[in-house]
């Protein structure tokens, strides 16, 4: 019986709930097997031993087109296949929640249920709240009667709409979606755009199910096919209305079509067939909106950046209270027109929700009074990157950030952003919204080494500075890009942007700006190996700037002027330069710059062989890099500590710089620094005995190697690698490492270190006891060592192919080499080698049976060591040469005669 207010129905002895009132479930279905797992999971009867549990509702929201519908048809497919679990099969009903007629009511959606359980017309009560009380009576006692029914309530829009029609019973299921994120006590899954992938298959799928599986478009044309997807940013819906377009023509190439949608600006026009569209999708959503809403969608778009922070938004609004713009946000996202991000107070656009709210913006940008919004948001940009920069420069704190980890912080979590909106300044032709921001930004992208954005917006700050005709801003411009380009290593143009910045000083009637340029031009010079001349401009610079009284500027010019004369190796100056700077940077209280000036101080020292001294002052700059947070100068210097902890024999020191600069290099992200930090960290543990973790370090770096599509470099870290692998006794790894390097080096026409590599490569076959292989790397090296004229290479290759040949059982071939290598050292007068060579000639003589010859050589390697001081190499000799002396007696001694007989 079902019990409804004032009636008592029986139901029909067999009712046939309309399965196939579900649409159809389409066989292009792709990409979705951890979401539809996920609900099937909650779908599953319950096995616990109760009565109760509770309400089985899975609520699947996400944006428009995103494929809601389509997951939760396939799942209530699957669902009621499986044997047992809705043995009542399954209602759906479409809610049009966001039709423009309008969403369908609670009541008359119930109305259609009911009837669907078999109620009749006459039965249905006319009020809302009786109509669900029979509802769910009926869908109870279904339920006992093992007859379990899954519930499919598409399209929901309101919390409002769906409550009533959902299962009160514990055990009846429903499935429902909505564009929003609904509070209706479910289980909340957010549906996410298609990966990659998955969204190229969704596109060949959908296709050959238009056309059969004859048609390969997709599969032919797999880079316009991943285009195609990557412009559809994943959205089910662009890419089912992109595949019908390809359908439409059996013979139009796929190419075609995503040249179709290259263009930003009709993209959404494009992605439209017949009654389906992206933009109107997009359009039922935004209708739903409120006005403030609406406004705020309209505005996100002016930040070009890939998400943006709450503080942000709401100066977009000009709204002084973040916490109602953050109201606003969370409307946006429960209505999945934005994504939060991954931190909290970070949001984001789905590309092509981008491209929609921009167009709704510019249809609409007198009215949302845009150029306003955009200004605010440029100067809030600049603003709180010059607050930031005056914490990395060693400023104390002030209104924007109470201390440095939080200034740095905000420049990481708004990096993006900062870098795209001075570059959408240039194109809006704002002068000060592109220079401004590049100048608060230059010290932190030199910071954190963001080499090639600080080079892309100093160079769009150029041209806008030119196109302006602004000398003054060029001025400072031509500077930071000078300096930019310097730390890229393209000192060429570096110093050519600095001789233009001088001559527009000189324009300017700014002598104090010129010597600062020369102090720059220093440092580019230095980069370009011309020492001499890099010191004279350094000189002259620090003279200049002293008579105009700049102290800051003379300190930063004695730093490059004491560079300078350290690559000239006139180290004594270099140590005063430095020394100068370090002082200078001190008193004016500039610690970053101080830092610097330690850190420089302490390579030269160095290179002094002051080791104990370098490790002194590097440390002290190693304190105040800490406090001030520059992580790339950490890294430098800690690698400067590390070769110098290394020398002094403090060798689990050096190992623990070494780390800790490799960890910064790793979080920086530059790989080519990060692979040589592997390299100096590898020889670090080599040096403390910890061979296999040092050759481990060296095969790490061989994949950053492989990255930077440097051959020479990746040739040298293969035979690093062998090296490494062959102290650590791992010689497979080793040969292996070895024919990397010489196929590169062959390749690189490099036949000096080809020739090298194959000496290792042999030496490592050896150690395997591969002596053919030996034999052959050898030959081959030593025959490159001769044409090269390389002759002490070519003598110790020979004499390590005569000990190859000999352990092959080629002593004859052996003996042979072996003259060749003694003539060859004899050559060149290198006494050891050739000492080495007799010694190893004698043991093949002995293989021979040549034991009167073997003895010869072997004394005359007893002479040569004996001369030499090898006092053990010589007790070596003298032994080998008495048992060939005894074998050669022994042999030679005639047979006793015979005894008569008796």
């Amino acid at each position: 019986m079902i019990q409804g207010q004032t009636v008592n129905l029986p139901l029909p002895p067999t009712i046939a709930p309309a399965l196939s009132g579900l649409p159809p479930a389409t066989g292009a279905f792709t990409g979705r097997d951890r979401e539809m797992a996920a609900l099937l999971q909650a779908l599953a009867p319950s096995t616990a031993d109760t009565d109760q549990r509770p309400v089985l509702v899975s609520a699947v929201s996400g944006l428009a087109g995103i494929g809601k519908t389509e997951l939760a048809v396939q799942t209530a497919v699957r669902a009621v296949h499986e044997e047992g679990w809705f043995p009542g099969g399954v209602l759906f009903v479409d809610l049009f929640g966001y039709s423009p007629a309008g969403p369908l009511d609670p009541s008359r959606a119930l109305g259609g249920l009911l009837r669907a359980l078999g109620i009749s017309a006459e039965h249905i009560p006319p009020s809302l709240q009786d109509c669900a009380r029979l509802y769910r009576s009926a869908l109870k006692t279904l339920a006992a009667a093992g007859r379990r029914i899954l519930l499919v309530l598409d399209n929901a829009a309101t919390a409002d709409q769906v409550e009533p029609l959902l299962p009160t019973d514990g055990r009846t299921a429903a499935l429902v979606t909505s564009r929003h994120t609904l509070d209706i006590g479910a289980r909340l899954h957010d549906l996410d755009t298609l990966a990659p992938d998955a969204a190229v298959d969704l596109l060949s799928r959908a296709i050959r199910e238009a056309r059969g599986a004859e048609d390969t478009r997709i599969a032919d044309a797999p880079e316009a096919a991943a285009t195609i997807a990557q412009l559809c940013a994943g959205l089910p819906l662009a890419l089912r209305i992109a595949a019908a377009l390809l359908a439409d023509h059996p013979s139009r190439p796929v190419a075609s079509l995503a040249q179709a949608l290259a263009a930003a600006h009709t993209r959404l026009e494009r992605l439209s067939r017949e009654d389906r569209a992206v933009r109107a999708a997009f359009d039922l959503s935004y209708q739903q909106l409120s006005s403030e809403q609406q406004l705020l969608f309209r505005l996100l778009p002016l930040n070009t950046g890939p998400d943006i922070g709450t503080e942000a938004a709401a100066e977009l609004l000009g709204d002084d209270d973040p916490f109602e713009t953050e109201t606003l946000l969370q409307d946006l996202a429960r209505a999945h027109l934005i994504e939060p991000g991954q931190t909290w107070g970070r949001w984001r656009l789905h590309d092509l929700v981008r491209l929609y709210a921009d167009r709704l913006g510019g249809e609409q940008a007198g009215k949302d009074r845009r150029e306003e919004a955009q200004d605010r948001l440029f100067q809030y940009y600049l603003s709180g990157t010059d607050a930031a920069a005056a914490h990395l420069a060693g400023v104390g704190p002030n209104t924007h950030f109470p201390d440095h980890a939080s200034a740095i912080a905000w420049l990481n979590n708004e990096y993006d952003n900062l870098i795209e909106s001075a570059l959408v300044a240039a194109s809006h032709s704002r002068l000060n919204s592109v220079v401004n921001p590049a100048f608060a930004l230059s010290m932190f992208l030199g910071h954190g080494r963001r080499i090639d954005d600080w080079i892309r917006v100093f160079t769009t700050a150029l041209e806008a500075c030119r196109s302006r005709g602004d000398l003054s801003q060029e001025k400072w411009v031509l500077t930071n890009l000078g300096m930019a380009l310097s730390a890229a290593g393209r000192f060429d143009e570096a110093l050519a942007l600095h001789n233009r910045a001088i001559a527009v000083c000189h324009q300017l009637d700014d002598p104090r700006g010129a010597a600062n340029e020369l102090g720059r031009a220093c440092a580019a010079l230095t980069g370009l190996g011309r020492y001499e001349e890099a010191a004279d401009a350094g000189r002259r610079a620090v003279e200049a700037l002293l008579l105009l009284e700049d102290l800051l500027s003379a300190a930063s010019t004695l730093a490059a002027l004491g560079l300078a004369l350290h690559r000239a190796q006139r180290y004594d100056e270099a140590v005063n330069a430095h020394s100068a700077a370090v002082e200078s940077f001190r008193a004016l209280g500039q610690p970053l710059p101080e830092a610097k000036a330690l850190a420089d101080l302490g390579r030269t020292l160095l290179s002094q062989d002051r080791h104990d001294k370098a490790c002194e002052v590097l440390s002290e700059a190693l304190v105040i890099l800490r406090h001030v947070g520059h992580r790339g100068y950490q890294a430098e210097t800690l690698t400067q500590l590390g070769d110098g902890l290394l020398a002094l024999g403090r060798t689990d020191e050096a190992v623990a710089a070494f780390s800790e600069g490799l960890s910064i290099y790793r979080e920086l992200g530059d790989r080519r620094l990060t692979a040589a930090a592997l390299s100096n960290l590898s020889h670090a543990l080599d040096v403390a005995g910890r061979l296999n973790e040092a050759a481990d370090a060296v095969a790490e770096t061989v994949a950053f190697a492989a990255d930077l599509n440097d051959p020479r470099a990746l040739a040298t870290v293969y035979e690093c690698l062998g090296a490494s692998m062959g102290n650590a006794s791992r010689f497979e790894e080793a040969v292996d490492a070895y024919r990397q390097a010489v196929a590169l080096f062959d390749h690189l026409d490099d036949a000096r270190s080809a020739a090298d590599a194959r000496d290792n490569l042999g030496l490592a076959l050896l150690s395997l006891l591969r002596t053919e292989e030996a034999v052959d790397a050898l030959a081959r090296a030593a025959a490159d060592h001769r044409a090269l004229a390389d002759y002490p290479k070519e003598g110790w290759t020979l004499h390590r192919l005569g000990v190859a040949l000999e352990l092959a059982g080629r002593p004859a071939e052996a003996r042979t080499v072996l003259i060749r290598a003694i003539a060859v050292f004899q050559g060149i007068a290198d006494r050891p080698q050739e000492a080495q060579a007799w010694d190893s000639f004698g043991q093949t003589l002995r293989r021979l049976g040549r034991f009167d010859q073997a003895a010869d050589a072997h004394t005359r390697a007893l002479a040569l060591f004996t001369d030499l001081a090898d006092h053990a190499a010589a007790a070596y000799a003298a032994h080998s040469a008495a048992i060939a002396h005894n074998e050669h007696w022994r042999r030679s001694e005639p047979p006793p005669a015979p005894t008569p007989a008796p």
